[in-house]
């Protein structure tokens, strides 16, 4: 049996503390690190192992082991400290640096300390807002790569009764159908003989340009 991974959150925010919930109840063990004790005292009756430090002394990061953790996510808005615990990290050899960016510049900086990972919440959040806002049909939108991007939609009408074969998804739009959700049931890479219904949910992979063909139709 695989060992589960371990996770550090250094930095218990809104986004740091959200993130440290969710992992453990996923049944992850989590280390969550803040320097305001008011904080590690708020979260304390929530999360599992919650400590209060300054994540720029070393001596503390290497009393909590955090070389025994396999994924160190970085949420601190402090530049100073978040660069600062990226590099002693990287000395630490943490396979996994994660680090939530204030800016490009921090970002870029971060990642020549070792950070492996960079996080944009507010930036992707926005662009995912913006998509949805201006394609209504879209219910959303991530971005995986420079020109790799993933919408999942509602089917319409001219979808419905249609196999997958004979839509103009791929051809026309140059959209390739991942997925699709139908009630309680996923069906993942549909055949090309699979008729749409009303109510399916559609995940479909394609470029920028692709995607923008598809919502302007």
């Amino acid at each position: 049996m695989n060992k589960k991974k371990q996770f550090a959150i250094l930095g218990l925010g809104r986004f740091g503390a959200s993130l440290a919930i969710a992992l453990e109840n996923m049944g992850y063990e989590v280390l969550c690190v803040d320097l305001d004790e008011r904080v590690v005292e708020r979260l304390s009756g929530t999360l599992s192992r919650v400590v209060s430090f300054d994540i720029r002394d070393a001596k503390a990061l290497a009393q909590v082991g955090i070389d025994s953790f396999d994924t160190v996510v970085i949420t601190s808005k402090n530049l100073e400290s978040s660069l600062m615990a990226t590099m002693l990290c990287k000395e630490q050899k943490v396979p996994e640096i994660i680090v939530k960016a204030i800016d490009e510049r921090h970002a870029e900086m971060a990642t020549r300390l070792g950070a492996t990972q960079m996080i944009f919440s507010e930036r992707d959040m926005a662009r995912r807002l913006a998509k949805h806002l201006s394609s209504p049909n879209v219910l959303d939108y991530i971005e995986i790569d420079a020109d790799i991007n993933v919408i999942s939609f509602y089917a319409e009408e001219e979808l419905q009764g249609k196999k997958l074969q004979d839509t103009d998804l791929r051809s026309k739009y140059g959209l390739n159908v991942i997925a699709i959700i139908r009630s309680s049931e996923t069906i993942i890479t549909p055949p090309p003989a699979f008729v749409f219904q009303e109510g399916d949910k559609v995940f479909a992979v394609g470029s920028s340009a692709a995607l923008a063909k598809f919502e302007n139709k």
